[in-house]
C-alpha cells in the first residue's frame, strides 16, 4: 500500500529528484513550496502541489489533515552569503519552518520525518573526514538556523508525552551538486556556478585562494540516502553525514569545468577574491554511520557525476 509523503521544498533540486523518485515507486506525493528558491517543472505531474510556505502554520495544516504518513523536511533558505545579510530570515524559515512542520507532526500524529541537516554546522572542525560525534561549532547564521532547527526535531522526538512514536533522523548533507541544479543562482552550488559561468561567457570567481576543499556528493546518491533511510528502524533518533568522504579543493574544481570547455586558467578568465564571511576551510565527510546504519556508499563517482551534471547544463543553455 502506498503511502501519502509529505516533501517540504519539494520544487527545489533535492526535493524535486526526491519526489520523482518516490512517484516512481509508487508513494503518494505531495510537494509543498513557495517557489522563491524552487521550480514548479521539478514538481512530478503525479504528485500532488501545494504552493505554501512552512513559515505559516495555515499552509501545512490542510495537508496533515488530510492525512501525511512521511515528511521530508527540505524547505530552507541555504545560501550563507544571503544568511549574513538578514539573518531573520534563516531563523524564519529553518528555524521557525522546522518548528511549524514539527508542531503539525505533533498534532496529527505523523510517525515519521527526515530532516534537511547540513554539513556546515561542523564549522572548522579539526577532524576531516568529520564524523557525527563531533561538537557542533557553526561560524554562519545559516549554519546555526540549521544546528538549531536539527536540536529541535531530535529533543521533539525525545520526548515522552507524545503518546506516539515519532521517529526522526536529520540527514547532514555535504555539497550536492547534479543535473537540474540552478545555472543561474549565484548563492549556491559552487559547481553549478562555475559551469553557468563558462557557458555565459562570464569570468569564474573564486572566493579565497582556491585551495579550500569541499564535498560533492551526486543526488542520485543523496536520495537512494534519503528514501533508504525512511524504512530503516537502524536510523531512527540518529543525525547521519551524506558525502563521499573525498575533499576536492576549489582549484581543482575550477580546474575541471574548464577542462571539459577546453579551457585552462590560463586561457580563461579566473577571478580571486576575498573570502566570504562562514566560509569553511576544510570539509569532508566520515561516512562510517551512513555505511553502518543504512549500507549506503556513494556510486556516482567525482569526475563521472560532473561530467554528466556538465553535459546536462550544456543542453539547458542550447535551448
Amino acid at each position: 500500500m502506498s503511502r501519502r509523503i509529505l516533501i517540504t521544498g519539494g520544487a527545489g533540486f533535492i526535493g524535486g529528484h526526491l519526489a520523482e523518485r518516490l512517484v516512481h515507486q509508487g508513494e503518494q506525493v505531495v510537494v509543498l513550496d513557495n517557489l522563491v528558491g524552487g521550480n514548479r517543472a521539478h514538481v512530478p505531474s503525479a504528485a500532488e502541489f501545494v504552493q505554501g510556505d512552512v513559515r505559516r502554520l495555515e499552509d501545512l495544516a490542510p495537508i496533515f489533515a488530510a492525512g501525511v504518513d512521511v515528511v521530508l523536511h527540505l524547505a530552507g533558505q541555504a545560501s550563507i552569503r544571503l544568511s549574513f545579510a538578514d539573518p531573520s530570515v534563516d531563523l524564519n524559515v529553518n528555524t521557525l519552518g522546522t518548528i511549524n512542520v514539527l508542531q503539525a507532526c505533533l498534532k496529527h500524529q505523523t510517525p515519521r520525518l527526515l530532516f534537511a541537516s547540513s554539513m556546515t554546522i561542523y564549522g572548522p572542525a579539526n577532524a576531516v573526514p568529520t564524523p557525527e560525534d563531533v561538537p557542533p561549532a557553526p561560524v554562519s547564521y545559516y549554519a546555526v538556523s540549521k544546528y538549531a532547527a536539527e536540536r529541535y526535531v531530535h529533543l521533539t522526538a525525545a520526548r515522552r508525552d507524545l503518546g506516539f512514536d515519532f521517529n526522526v533522523t536529520s540527514l547532514r548533507m555535504f555539497n550536492v551538486y547534479g543535473e537540474r541544479q540552478s545555472l543561474t543562482n549565484a548563492y549556491q552550488g559552487v559547481l553549478a556556478i562555475f559551469i553557468g559561468s563558462v557557458l555565459r561567457g562570464e569570468p569564474i570567481t573564486i572566493h579565497a585562494d582556491g585551495e579550500q576543499s569541499r564535498d560533492f556528493v551526486h543526488i542520485d546518491d543523496v536520495c537512494r540516502a534519503w528514501i533508504g533511510a525512511i524504512d530503516t528502524p537502524a536510523a531512527f533518533g540518529r543525525e547521519i553525514n551524506i558525502g563521499t568522504g573525498t575533499p576536492t579543493s576549489v582549484n581543482d574544481l575550477c580546474d575541471l569545468v574548464l577542462a571539459s570547455f577546453g579551457h585552462t586558467r590560463d586561457t580563461y578568465p579566473v577571478r580571486y577574491e576575498p573570502a566570504q564571511p562562514g566560509d569553511m576551510r576544510r570539509s569532508a565527510a566520515d561516512r562510517t554511520l551512513a555505511r553502518t546504519l543504512l549500507n549506503w556508499e556513494p556510486q556516482v563517482m567525482r569526475e563521472a557525476g560532473m561530467a554528466r551534471t556538465i553535459e546536462w547544463a550544456k543542453t539547458q543553455i542550447a535551448r
